[in-house]
């Protein structure tokens, strides 16, 4: 059985999201809205991801938005039962206890009726199998069961996992990313890896998948396929059930890039999540969208190969890619990926965040009820999400044509004569006139809702794009959403922005950031908001500062006893746009006498150790371990941190490991050196010694 078909539908093709503003058209005349139902365009192909909702609330979400949306399929977190511990971290459901269908979403039987409400409304489902490794920790799992041996678990045995002699690594662990053979028979992070190139193993895994597809499941994102090879993949498949609708299930895979396995070597066992499709929006939307016009030929995989995404929940949190902390830069992106045609769409919607480790809203860890007004973003809710979804469908397998640059801001294309639209990722509103292709006559706006319209005339059209928007219409009725507004996904009038400063404390004492503006404190310490200590001496936070504005802050630290101690540098300034901004800090460093240095360094370890920097600085933690700066392990086996450090100064630094025990490691040999300049932006390369 082939597991490499394409899911039913339109032609892929991608687009992205763009700002739900009402939109200043030259001659937009206001129209009346309808009542949402299932349209012309609404039977497509793209991909709606509620990642980590719960089951009960995907159903309503298929029922009430997703069918009459026009989605195509909806993709859900693992159904499997999974760790469970004391912090409930979102990654908890990526370490499987068992087959279970009782986990963290809910009841086998919610499930069930999850999946059922989601055909009702016109979707196929597809489910997250992670069926590579189990937990690396022991505990309790989220159906009660109990595992104090990771080798031992409800559905394996400890021959059922590769060994040391088998991973040709003494400790068992991925150490060589340039070696194929160790990144798929040892273990990722000490998660125990499956003998998936054994048949009983295949056999479990396939009775893991079937148990699903006996309950309607049309197809499985493949989490860290990377890790397991193209032969045995094509080998579970084989063992599959057709779907309910007689067909082969849908498969797309995790290939996260590297020097090997490449992506291209799945494209036998299904479709790849293109990681460099959404690095290369990210790139644009930061920069020039003017050079999209080359997407095509910039390193993205095939179209016929590759599902898009604009972000994930992985690379969301690691910086790898947008998210929606980036506020209607992030809408936009997503609007590109539902205009572009390419391959299929995926839109990401999850929950708000302020630590990568963070729990969904939960009780008990157990996730809850979707509300859309908090805790959540639901980018599938917002106006322009939902009219371009729509717009999609519309213009079908058109190819792109009629592409115009007016600006490294401004682009316009059509999708044959279906289609038009005209983006602006500027800061202010554009005006041009762009050759759309279309017959002359009057269009509604789908990225307002059909509030307003545009007019075509000898197939032109003078547009008023506003900043960080689009316009966007085509041929055919179109019917306005009922059920989302501007903003629904979350607001246009604020945004994120993130707080990072180093700052070494004595115990109870806690880091705190003020300001001039309302959302920070208002210079009333009291009313200061409290930054995380997560990655102490990194202390952090995220406020919603409003769009457009210009604003001072300062760090303060409060003691146990509510004593304040100011910074005693100037005030900070910062001005926020429509995308969201980081700052990044040290304590006492004035901004005008620092600057940033990012520390990479390539190091091995085992699950539980981490990587540090420390130094001769006092942002460098002044040599002590205690305050050295712990570094992030997002592009493992390389390890990075942005650190705030003086200008034009000469330091020393070494990295450290310490384990789950507090245990220091030492790398061996001297010191290393770097003096940095006057400017900016300057990085270290090095290599664990």
């Amino acid at each position: 059985m082939t597991i490499r078909d394409h899911p039913p539908g339109v032609l892929r093709r991608t687009a992205g999201a763009a700002a739900a503003a009402a939109l200043a058209l030259a001659g937009a005349i206001a129209l009346p809205a309808e009542t949402a139902h299932a349209d012309a365009t609404a039977a497509g192909d793209v991909i709606a991801n509620l990642w980590e909702y719960n089951w009960n609330s995907v159903a309503s979400e298929c029922t009430d938005v997703l069918g009459p949306g026009g989605y195509g399929a909806v993709w859900v977190a693992p159904p499997a039962e999974s760790l469970k511990q004391s912090g409930f971290s979102w990654w908890d459901v990526y370490q499987p206890y068992s087959s279970s269908l009782n986990g963290r979403f809910g009841t086998a039987a919610q499930f069930a009726s999850m999946v059922t409400a989601c055909h009702e409304a016109g979707l196929k489902v597809y489910t997250d199998a992670v069926i590579n490794h189990t937990a690396a920790q022991t505990g309790v799992g989220y159906n009660g069961t109990t595992i104090t041996n990771k080798y031992d678990t409800p559905d394996w045995d400890p021959d059922d996992f590769h060994t040391s002699a088998e991973c040709n690594d003494s400790d068992l662990i991925i150490d060589d990313w340039s070696n194929l053979s160790e990144i798929q028979n040892c273990e990722l992070l000490g998660l125990p890896d499956l003998e998936t190139e054994e048949d009983d193993v295949r056999s479990g895994i396939a009775a893991y998948l079937n148990k699903q597809i006996a309950l309607g499941v049309d197809g499985f994102r493949i989490d860290a396929a990377k890790h397991i090879p193209v032969a045995d993949l094509n080998a579970i498949s084989a063992k599959l059930d057709n779907t309910a609708s007689g067909a082969d299930p849908y498969v797309f895979q995790e290939v996260y890039p590297g020097s090997t396995p490449a992506a291209s070597d799945y494209y036998a066992s299904g479709d790849v999540l293109d990681f460099t499709y959404a690095s290369r929006l990210k790139s644009a939307f930061q920069g020039n969208v003017s050079d999209l016009s080359s997407l095509e030929s910039s390193g993205v995989l095939p179209a016929a190969n590759s599902v898009s995404f604009v972000t994930n929940h992985d690379t969301e949190r690691n910086g790898l890619h947008m998210s929606y902390k980036d506020g209607d830069t992030y809408r936009l992106a997503n609007v590109f990926e539902l205009a572009y045609k390419w391959a299929t769409p995926t839109i990401y919607s999850g929950f708000e965040w302020s630590s990568s480790d963070q729990a969904p809203p939960n009780s008990n860890g157990f996730v809850t009820d979707t509300n859309c007004s908090s805790g959540w973003y639901c980018l599938q809710r917002d106006t322009a999400i939902a009219g371009m979804v729509k717009w999609h469908n519309a213009v079908g397998s058109a190819a792109v044509t009629n592409w115009t640059t007016k600006s490294s801001s401004v682009i316009g294309f059509a999708r044959g004569t279906s289609g038009y639209i005209a983006l602006n990722n500027g800061s202010s509103a554009a005006t041009h006139t762009f050759a759309t292709g279309m017959a002359d006559g009057t269009y509604a706006n789908v990225v307002d809702n059909g509030a307003t319209t545009v007019t075509v005339s000898g197939g032109n059209a003078t547009l008023t794009v506003p900043a960080k928007s689009a316009i966007a219409f085509h041929d055919g009725a179109f019917t306005p959403c009922t059920t989302c507004e501007p903003g629904d996904g979350g607001s246009t009038s604020t945004v994120t922005a993130t707080f990072n400063t180093y700052a070494s404390t004595t115990s109870g004492t806690s880091v705190y950031v003020v300001g001039s503006i309302a959302a920070l404190g208002g210079w009333d310490t009291s009313q200061a908001v409290r930054l995380s200590s997560t990655g102490y001496p990194i202390w952090s936070g995220a406020v919603s500062v409003p769009v457009n504005t210009s604003f001072e802050y300062k760090y303060v630290e409060k003691d146990s006893a509510g004593n304040v101690t100011w910074e005693s540098n100037a005030n900070r300034s910062a001005t926020s746009a429509t995308s969201a901004l980081t700052l990044d800090n040290s304590w006492n460093v004035a901004n005008a006498s620092a600057t940033d240095v990012t520390f990479n360094v390539t190091a091995t370890t085992s699950l539980g150790t981490d990587v540090y920097v420390v130094g001769s600085l006092a942002s460098l933690g002044s040599w002590s371990p205690a305050d050295a700066v712990p570094l992030s392990s997002a592009s493992y086996p390389t390890w990075s941190r942005k650190v705030i450090v003086p200008r034009s100064t000469a330091f020393e630094y070494k990295f450290l490991k310490k384990d789950s025990a507090g245990n220091v490691t030492w790398e061996s040999g001297t010191n290393r050196s770097y003096t940095t300049g006057g400017s900016a932006g300057y990085s270290t390369s090095d290599t664990w010694k």
